[in-house]
């Protein structure tokens, strides 16, 4: 085979847009690069400005180029018997096919490859297949990114990692990947059926580098085969060790390691709590600033503690991306210094987790909803199986509609068959229950805590002792969890799952075996699939139905962004129900009947055809049916609990966003106040709960997380330390916080035009001092949209490119990334830029808070517990907006100072931080930055000044 690597740029991605540079790279049959050919393209029209701008090509560049079909001769004797390839190639094909055309050529009628399916099936954890990001993954040299002679030869290097990887990969992997494409009749197909003829030529491989089993490969073994990390007979290694000598051994060795490594006040005082903490019983709140090393902090104590009292020690984080920094990073880190061997397991939801039985049946049987994108989605996976160790779906880089694959093949409760399953040893998740069941200390996240309680202790190993990091979430999980949250979606998979149509589905496939089966009940059951076939049917129909209505009840909020999943909200109240009620109710009553009946059917035709049948491909269809149907029964009942709306102590709303309407309303039912059941199920169970968290004070007093958590009790008994840690950065010097004092202000979620136009202004002057590098936080997306397009006006001639969430395309971590990666640009966020958003040195100097972050005080949580509050005769706004925003305030100030070197400026635009009595609270809950306030005409000169005194 040979490979030419086409690339062309062009003055836009229409049809009727003219070629601009071409860049064309041929790889020989021995893989090696034999020529690179470039040639600018003179189009005969303007380049406009935005295309000059991302591929540095000039009017000036193309003048004396050659035209279209001068550069075609060159170009055509080149495409003569090769394989045709380019990154996202149907873009280049279709302007080489349009260019031959006009030129008179005949149409390219070779085989053609893609770069990005060859990425996406070879390096199945990339978590980017952009080109420029790709290359610096692989550290290929592309030296001038959009411009077609540079990104030809990268994706020709790009082209062979990926063939040598495929090479690199078992027989048996190879050979189901040809069969997968081979039914597509497609060059893919073609591709993977020559490499497996040649690979078979080869004499046989490797066979110790992977488990084979059932036609595939994985990369582990039998999960029976692990071993506790240390031996039964082996006397306990912390037998006689006090902490101070295993901290001091740890230490030490960190040193030799880390020669960087310097002990911390700060850190060296939160050993001693949580060890502290954990030996005596009690419960623990800490306060750890950015900079701690809070989960050293933690885990070097649990460590100890559960390998001396051989007591597991659980610790909870809030994202699944605190739970992989752990793993990837801190557990690595801790297994080269502690003293012994010890285990830290990492067990997520259940969900997350790959059943390679329901994987099995899906590729053997095709069953693929969208042909073209699930075949490569299976071809990664079948990849992945060879190289991952955990069958965990945050290592997959599934795009498109890869999560709605990942969804019919993940592991869950009620159709795992068990024991019985004959890929149980092989099994991820009862891999990762078996490995945190040996371990000394096991990490999972904070739903998965609540989940375990709902499912009565069956999901989790015990345990005594418990950290929870990032606290502050703690309230907010618990309430989703231990209330109700419903979605259009998760009824309609399930709905779709057991049937989509005559072919697609659970009840078909069944429908289709008993069919072919001449058993003598199959007509009976045929007629029983057939009935609730029909059912589902006008079950969904009744379910869109009753979400369109429900949607139609929602008033829209003016200072959500517009894909916010709460841009429109409807709290619904016990003694108040919406006129319509009574009619929705009866729709609802339709839906309860019909999955009812449907499901009495269903469990009765399982169970008949169970005890006539012992096959086990049909074993695992009628499992996986079986809990489709228990899925139904549960989604009945928590639809019925909702439109019930009976219960005083549960707050009820309803949310979606304007772009799916009906189709993206959730259902809430969340207790108003759930430190009472945080109480019972943790803080009065447990001998010891650590919490810890870089924002859990308000103006140095944990009274607020105290009385939302339930730890009212353990204060008054003594049961509960508190301790805020000093931080280690200095911030006089570090972070400088300027009040422009004579700022207009604003009411409401609108500015009106003196605040927008002094915003705008300040805002350009300041992002100019900063040279961009500035993350702007709003509170209302409305105002961001104010800003956005007057600020991109005011800095274009400043080459300084204003991002905004919402506005421009991406989700937030892809604008983050656009943020880090260009010089100069000037970031603006809502909501959820405030926490987790980790930008460390350079890329960030100038933090801007537009408002103080309160919430909406008409949220249907926010309103609830405010009237809770009132009839405790307590103030609302000093119990709960003010700490709550506090809170969100010290997130957003913590994503300025990451490192003992970041310095930078923050700038608050709402005055009220010092002309209101409650401002103070802000400022003081700061950890020590220098504050100055001033006229706004003073602020831009002496934010200059500050940054050039460091």
């Amino acid at each position: 085979m040979k490979f030419a690597v086409l690339d062309f740029e062009t003055t836009g991605n229409q049809s009727a847009d003219e070629i601009i540079q071409v860049g064309l790279a041929i790889i020989e049959e021995d893989l090696t690069i034999s020529r690179v050919y470039g040639s600018y393209v003179n189009p005969g029209v303007e380049i406009p400005p935005f295309i000059t701008q991302l591929t540095g090509i000039t009017e000036a560049d193309v003048a004396d180029a050659p035209s279209l079909e001068e550069m075609l001769m060159e170009l055509v004797p080149m495409l003569d018997d090769v394989v045709l390839v380019g990154h996202n190639v149907a873009f280049d094909f279709n302007f080489l096919q349009n260019a031959l055309d006009r030129s008179g050529y005949l149409p390219f009628s070779g085989r053609i490859l893609d770069t990005l399916d060859f990425l996406k099936i070879c390096f199945p954890s990339l978590t980017s297949y952009q080109l420029s990001q790709v290359t610096s993954h692989f550290e290929i040299t592309h030296d001038r990114p959009h411009q077609a002679d540079s990104d030809a030869l990268a994706t020709a290097y790009v082209l062979l990692k990926c063939l040598d990887e495929l090479n690199a990969l078992p027989l048996i992997t190879l050979q189901r990947l040809s069969e997968l494409f081979g039914e597509e009749d497609s060059d893919l197909g073609w591709f993977f059926d020559g490499l497996c003829q040649m690979k078979e030529q080869e004499p046989i491989q490797d066979l110790n580098s992977h488990t084979f089993y059932r036609q595939l490969a994985l990369a582990v073994e039998d999960w029976i085969e692990m071993k506790p990390p240390r031996e039964e007979s082996d006397d306990n290694p912390l037998t006689g060790v006090e902490f101070e000598d295993y901290l001091g051994e740890i230490q030490k060795r960190l040193k030799s390691i880390m020669p960087q490594y310097e002990e911390r006040e700060p850190q060296s005082i939160m050993f001693d709590e949580v060890m502290n903490a954990l030996d005596k019983d009690k419960h623990l709140l800490i306060e750890a600033g950015t900079g701690t090393g809070k989960s050293l902090g933690y885990l070097i104590p649990s460590i100890y503690q559960s390998v001396k009292q051989q007591q597991k020690v659980m610790v909870s984080t809030h994202t699944i991306n605190l739970q992989e920094q752990l793993r990837e990073r801190d557990i690595p880190l801790l297994t080269q210094v502690v003293p012994f061997p010890f285990k830290a397991a990492v067990f997520k939801g259940r969900q997350h987790y790959l059943c390679l039985r329901k994987f099995e049946n899906k590729i053997n049987r095709r069953e693929f909803f969208n042909p073209k994108e699930d075949v490569i989605t299976a071809a990664q996976m079948i990849v992945w199986l060879a190289q991952t160790q955990d069958g965990d779906d945050e290592e997959l880089n599934l795009g498109g509609r890869g999560g709605d694959f990942w969804e019919t093949v993940s592991s869950d409760s009620d159709s795992c068959l068990g024991r019985g399953c004959p890929w149980f040893r092989k099994c991820y998740y009862h891999r990762a229950k078996h490995e945190a069941g040996i371990a000394d200390v096991v990490i999972t996240n904070h739903s998965k805590l609540f989940t375990d309680v709902k499912a009565g202790h069956q999901l989790l190993p015990s345990y005594e002792r418990l950290v929870i990091d990032e606290a502050h979430h703690l309230e907010d999980v618990a309430g989703k969890h231990l209330g109700l949250h419903m979605k259009y979606f998760s009824v309609v998979h399930t709905l779709t799952r057991l049937y989509r149509d005559g072919r697609n589905g659970q009840l078909p496939t069944l429908r289709q075996q008993l069919q072919s089966s001449g058993r003598e009940r199959a007509s009976e059951w045929i007629t029983a699939i057939d009935r609730i076939s029909e059912d589902l049917v006008d079950i969904k129909e009744d379910w869109d139905k009753l979400n369109e209505s429900l949607f139609g009840l929602l008033p829209e909020r003016s200072d959500a962004s517009p894909g916010d999943a709460g841009q429109y909200v409807l709290r619904l109240q016990p003694s108040k129900w919406p006129q319509e009620w009574e009619t929705l109710k009866a729709l609802e009553n339709r839906i309860h009947v019909k999955i009812s009946e449907s499901v009495r059917r269903g469990e009765k035709m399982l169970s008949e055809y169970k005890e006539d049948e012992d096959d086990y491909s049909a074993d695992s269809l009628i499992t996986d049916l079986s809990g489709l149907f228990k899925d139904l029964a549960s989604e009945r009942d928590d639809l019925r609990t909702f439109m019930n709306l009976n219960d005083e102590t549960v707050v009820y709303w309803m949310e979606a966003s304007g772009h799916f309407r009906s189709k993206s309303l959730q259902m809430y039912a969340v207790p108003v106040d759930v430190s009472k059941q945080l109480k019972e199920l943790f803080f009065d169970k447990k001998k010891s709960v650590i919490l810890t968290s870089a924002t859990l004070s308000v103006d140095k007093s944990f009274q607020y997380m105290i009385d939302n958590l339930g730890l009212q009790e353990d204060q008054e008994s003594g049961r509960l330390e508190t301790v805020q840690l000093p931080s280690p950065f200095n911030y006089r010097d570090q972070a400088l916080l300027v009040i422009p004092r004579d700022f207009p202000s604003v009411k409401g979620s609108v500015g009106d035009a003196v605040f927008v136009n002094t915003l705008v202004q300040s805002l350009a002057d300041a992002a100019i001092a900063t040279h961009g590098r500035m993350l702007v936080l709003f509170t209302s997306y409305r105002m961001l949209r104010q800003v956005h397009e007057p600020l991109k006006n005011a800095l274009a001639s400043s080459d300084i490119t204003v991002l905004g969430q919402g506005v421009d395309s991406g989700s937030r971590s892809k604008l983050i990334r656009r943020f880090q990666d260009s010089s100069a640009s000037v970031l603006l966020g809502t909501s959820s830029f405030w926490e987790g958003v980790d930008i460390p040195g350079e890329a960030l100097t100038c933090l801007a808070i537009v408002r103080l972050p309160f919430q909406p005080p008409n949220h249907p949580m926010v309103e609830a517990k405010s009237e809770l509050l009132q009839r405790q005769k307590k103030n609302p706004f000093m119990k709960l907006s003010v700490p709550q925003a506090v809170i969100r305030f010290k997130q957003g100030f913590g994503r300025l100072v990451r490192t003992a070197n970041d310095r930078g400026i923050v700038i608050v635009y709402d005055t009220r931080v010092i002309e209101s009595y409650y401002g103070k609270y802000f400022l003081y809950s700061l950890p020590g930055p220098k504050m100055e306030h001033m006229n706004t005409e003073n602020m831009v000169p002496r934010i200059s000044e500050w940054l050039h005194e460091g």
